[in-house]
């Protein structure tokens, strides 16, 4: 046996342990995709399902430090590598554990990723998890397309944009890639989506609103919800600790359990 086709069958021996797949994109950069991904597996880790995130992004990934992890590294065993554990209930996986320097470029062509994103996946004792929550970096390049050749079955992707025209734009790209490559689309999540004030609970729409459900409406798609603009989102990222825990009682909290609920029933609807 070839290492390729020793590489592919790990790939397929560890994704039949895995009862749902979702890819988490987006058609640009800075839209929050990496929030919403942190976030929806600790969200569904909490809910009592085991749980992995894998990052794909080879030359940004930012999973670690929205999780808090990004000075951990994985273990090896008798059945292969072990993820790094966020908690008992949640596997992570990311080029980000992997860098010897975390400011170092990653400087590879097509191939090197595709192979490494194998790896990610088969090297790894994943086990048996309920959910695979994969983010996947902006755009419709190498690590979209690796993906999705290497999980032909998953449940489908969650597209991921900002209100504003310019983002509505790449994600009407992303859709149509997704549906190109013979994959569902699970739904939109509008992020950035109004303002409330702290101060006088006045609404301001900074990156207007309506963008997502409108581009939902155009493809046929469902619509997941929207997250509103919180400089909380921004803190507990870049301090490790995922709003989701820490902020229950806030907007943007109490739209993302929405989220999560909406993306739960779609998933298990479709089996």
């Amino acid at each position: 046996m070839d290492r390729t086709t020793n590489d592919d069958s790990k790939v397929t021996n560890n994704l039949q342990k895995i009862k749902h797949k979702l890819l988490v994109l987006s058609g640009k950069g800075g839209v929050g995709k990496s929030t919403v991904s942190a976030n929806l597996a600790v969200s569904l880790s909490q809910k009592g399902y085991d749980v992995g995130i894998l990052d794909i992004d080879i030359h940004g990934p930012s999973i670690p430090k929205m999780l808090g992890i990004e000075d951990k590294k994985p273990d090896s065993s008798d059945d292969g590598f072990i993820p790094v554990f966020y908690s008992p209930k949640l596997k992570v996986m990311s080029m980000g554990f992997l860098l010897q320097d975390r400011d170092s470029p990653v400087i590879w062509r097509g191939p090197l990723k595709m192979s490494a994103i194998k790896q990610l996946i088969g090297d790894f004792n994943w086990g048996n998890l309920d959910y695979l929550v994969v983010d996947i970096p902006p755009g419709t390049g190498d690590e979209p397309l690796s993906i999705a050749q290497l999980i032909p079955d998953c449940d489908g992707a969650i597209v991921v944009t900002t209100p504003q025209d310019v983002a509505l734009v790449s994600v009407r790209k992303s859709i149509n890639f997704v549906k190109k490559m013979n994959m569902p689309v699970i739904g939109i999540v509008e992020n950035m989506s109004g303002f409330n004030c702290p101060h006088c609970g006045k609404s301001v729409d900074i990156f207007k609103t309506g963008g997502g459900l409108k581009a939902s409406k155009d493809f046929n798609v469902p619509f997941l919800g929207k997250v509103p603009l919180d400089a909380q989102i921004v803190e507990t990222g870049d301090s490790g600790k995922p709003f989701i825990t820490k902020n229950n009682g806030s907007d943007a909290a109490k739209e993302f359990v929405g989220i999560v609920e909406n993306i739960e029933n779609i998933v298990n609807k479709g089996g």
